[in-house]
């Protein structure tokens, strides 16, 4: 009997316990940070919160207390937002063993510090004279609502640790939810992450009452910028062509469940970035911190962004969405494959 510990009990985290608890050798427990989430999927055995109309399987626990949840686990999921994700590890810390294994499904960058997720784990969680601790990371196009009702789905876990790579393939993989293994964990979390920001943009797109033409664009100048500073964080080209690079944003870009995408439209049609945060009620769209953090990144390691850099300056500084589009149209000429 596997003992898996998801925390975060958003929609992602919902949908991944629905998966995990199809398997009848798995024990679930699902950490959620608010209370009455706990209560209503204890009582309804939904989370009519975040992933509605939705049932989660009965192997599966809400938990409050994070002791509780990870209390001899062999795998922590971690499904939180990335603001909170040093916070969080650090209240877990305590509560966890050398051998258990760690698997980020978190698509984001920490806003100050411009670190992944992994790296914001592997900090928090390693202590004087410990062993480096076991991380991977999860990404691929994976739309929580589609995962939860059983749609196909595939994605990738990511990890050096070729060990830890198996056992979650193995401990994850369903019928309905394929996983590949990846030894590229640089590429498969900035493609997870950095795919949120080209999602806005897309959503600008079609928000402005642009065509196919402009989306088709902006995912293909949108993978090349992914893909040049992935190369310059030490990741693969050759991942920003797998499912958590092109097949992440094409979903993300295209797909009306992507909060991303959502915003973007909003933002397109006219709409301030305060007044749609406050329509989201407590939904998360990864791409606004996101976008802050890849320029700054860009910017470190002298990466051309144009994209993420309007994008930016649409979510953080006011700029017309119409006029952002323009100046990406009226650049001046450049090679397709410059930098690549």
């Amino acid at each position: 009997m596997s003992q898996i510990a998801i925390i975060g009990a958003g929609a992602w985290g919902t949908a991944l316990s629905i998966v995990l608890g199809r398997r009848e050798t798995h024990k679930v427990r699902l950490w959620a940070h608010e209370k009455e989430v706990c209560e209503t999927i204890a009582r309804d055995r939904v989370n009519e919160k975040f992933l509605p109309g939705q049932r989660i399987p009965a192997c599966v626990t809400p938990c409050h207390d994070l002791a509780e949840a990870l209390d001899g686990v062999a795998i922590v999921v971690s499904v939180m937002p990335s603001q909170h994700c040093r916070r969080l590890f650090e209240q877990m810390r305590p509560h966890l063993r050398a051998e258990t294994m760690i698997v980020s499904a978190t698509k984001g960058l920490e806003e100050n510090s411009l670190l992944r997720m992994t790296e914001v784990i592997a900090r928090m969680v390693k202590g004087d004279g410990m062993p480096a601790p076991r991380i991977g990371a999860l990404s691929g196009p994976s739309f929580a609502l589609e995962a939860a009702r059983g749609d196909p789905t595939a994605i990738a876990i990511a990890s050096q640790d070729k060990e830890l790579a198996r056992s979650v393939q193995q401990e994850f993989s369903h019928a309905s939810f394929r996983v590949y293994t990846n030894e590229d964990p640089i590429g498969v979390e900035l493609g997870g992450a950095l795919k949120n920001t080209v999602a806005i943009a897309a959503g600008v797109s079609a928000g402005l009452g642009l065509g196919h033409n402009s989306v088709a664009a902006l995912i293909t100048r949108g993978l090349a910028e992914m893909t040049r500073l992935v190369m310059a964080c030490g990741g693969k080209a050759e991942t920003m062509a797998g499912l958590a690079g092109l097949g992440d944003l094409v979903l993300t870009c295209t797909g009306s469940l992507s909060r991303n995408r959502s915003v973007g439209v909003e933002l397109g049609r006219g709409r301030k970035l305060p007044e749609i945060l406050a329509g989201m009620h407590g939904m998360v769209a990864e791409g606004i911190f996101t976008t802050a953090a890849a320029v700054a990144l860009a910017r470190a390691r002298g990466v051309e962004m144009p994209i993420a850099e309007q994008m930016h300056a649409i979510l953080h500084e006011g700029k017309a969405p119409r006029e952002a589009i323009h100046e990406l149209m009226t650049r001046s000429g450049k090679s397709e494959t410059l930098g690549m």
